[in-house]
């Protein structure tokens, strides 16, 4: 990460916290909490050149762009400066178990028989703690402001797991806004269990969730019962006052979105069901595409697109090149006024063997694999007022009376926002020089082959 060399006049910010000026920010209007501010010009990106007024670690004031000059001044001559970024759809119960769980082939059953005997022999309250805390500290130190993780909550495992999250959540608390959400295969709903996890996820007030597949299923959703099943989840759900994140259709044929959305609906939670994933979404012919599209809009439900992930897994064949993205329909969803965000998910784990909880990096693969550019229009709000409105938090975007936290890259241009990894962002917290150094693998290494 970077060090004040390059921002000189950032070490005269630490020697007078309460007040700064950023001169000449260029800020992604998608990335405002309000409009750009009247009298200010828009660019082809769809950025504006603003001040932004720091207060005692807040923002007291964003204007259009003056002269630069006074004592509490920082030029940035144009540079982009974003709000710290949201990951709405993590695993952090998962990662960084590369080198010791089993190889997974990089196909979506490997991964799955590869998790469950890395978790049958290793998830235990240490392990799952140095794990997190590994994550978290390499999520806070690319600029991360929230992450909502999904934790695997088996029989057996989710007091544990849980417990650890608990914890985790309170050590962070104050610089990583944290949430999670159960997960199982949905037929853990059909027994007593299903009520016991939800009593864990209530005390934790976390969301209910689960996968729409039967346990060991891989194509569609295994469940001559589904309705049935989504029934007993959302009537759990609606007795505790849970709101509801689940994995829906992560493979080229399923069909598990349409139950879903008509559950919402029979059960009025409109508005308060998250899906990711919905891959299959993107093999439907055109007319079931628009009449899909058309049922998740009535049941109010969003959406978490994870490109990097489903592209590594999906359509993965020995010897064969994969013939489709693997992706959501992000475009025609966001046509329709669906909210639509884009999330890491998982990170050296079996079902992803890369990644480094970069909220930036995650976005920058997006705009490419998804075609949200020629032009950006609001792309950039899939990483920031997108995931803040799911997780229904006040961050994600710059406004006046909110903290003062946020990244400033060296980029002038959205084109050189997605050119560069930008591992010399400087991070602000409350207004503060916040940058951090990434952990060391060496953290890790004396359990990764255990």
């Amino acid at each position: 990460m970077n060090d004040l060399s390059l921002f000189p006049s950032l070490a005269a910010r630490l020697a007078r916290p309460e007040r700064i000026r950023l001169a000449k920010a260029r800020v992604p209007v998608a990335l405002l909490a309000d409009d750009a501010p009247g009298g200010a010009e828009v660019d082809r990106d769809g950025s504006t050149l603003v001040d932004i007024l720091v207060e005692n670690g807040r923002i007291a004031a964003i204007t259009p762009a003056l002269a630069d000059g006074g004592e509490d001044t920082v030029a940035l001559d144009g540079r982009h400066v974003w709000p710290l970024l949201i990951d709405a759809h993590a695993h952090l119960d998962k990662g960084h178990t590369m080198g010791r769980a089993p190889d997974s082939g990089g196909t979506h059953p490997g991964a799955r028989a590869a998790t469950t005997a890395d978790r049958l022999a290793h998830w235990n309250a240490d392990d799952l703690l140095r794990r997190m805390e590994f994550g978290l500290a390499t999520a806070d130190a690319h600029g991360v402001a929230a992450i909502r993780t999904h934790l695997d909550s088996h029989e057996g495992q989710a007091e544990i797991t849980w417990s650890a999250f608990a914890e985790m959540r309170e050590r962070w608390k104050g610089c990583i806004t944290l949430q999670a959400a159960g997960l199982v295969p949905l037929d853990a709903y059909r027994d007593d269990y299903g009520a016991r996890l939800a009593d864990i996820v209530a005390v934790h007030g976390g969301l209910l969730g689960g996968v729409t597949r039967a346990s060991g299923g891989t194509h569609g959703s295994g469940l001559d019962d589904i309705d049935l099943l989504l029934d007993r989840l959302f009537a759990l759900a609606k007795e505790r006052e849970l709101d509801i994140d689940l994995h829906v259709d992560e493979a080229a044929q399923a069909d598990a979105l349409p139950h879903v959305a008509r559950a919402a609906i029979r059960h009025g939670y409109e508005g308060r069901v998250t899906c990711g994933h919905c891959c299959s979404l993107a093999l439907l012919g055109e007319q079931e595409l628009r009449d899909t599209i058309a049922l998740i809009a009535d049941a109010g439900l969003s959406i978490i697109t994870l490109p990097t992930v489903n592209m590594y897994l999906q359509d993965r064949e020995d010897g064969r090149t994969p013939r489709w993205r693997g992706v959501t329909p992000v475009l025609e969803l966001q046509a329709a006024g669906i909210p639509v965000a884009a999330a890491g998910d998982n990170c050296r784990d079996p079902f992803f063997a890369y990644g480094d909880h970069d909220m930036l990096d995650t976005w920058r693969q997006a705009v490419r694999i998804l075609h949200l550019d020629h032009p950006y229009a609001d792309a950039p709000a899939l990483a920031g007022r997108a995931p803040a409105g799911i997780m229904g938090i006040d961050a994600g975007t710059i406004g006046v009376d909110r903290p003062a936290n946020l990244m400033i890259l060296e980029a002038w241009s959205l084109d050189q926002v997605i050119a560069r990894p930008h591992s010399d962002r400087v991070l602000l917290r409350k207004g503060i020089f916040a940058n951090r150094t990434l952990p060391s693998y060496s953290m890790l290494t004396d359990f990764q082959t255990a």
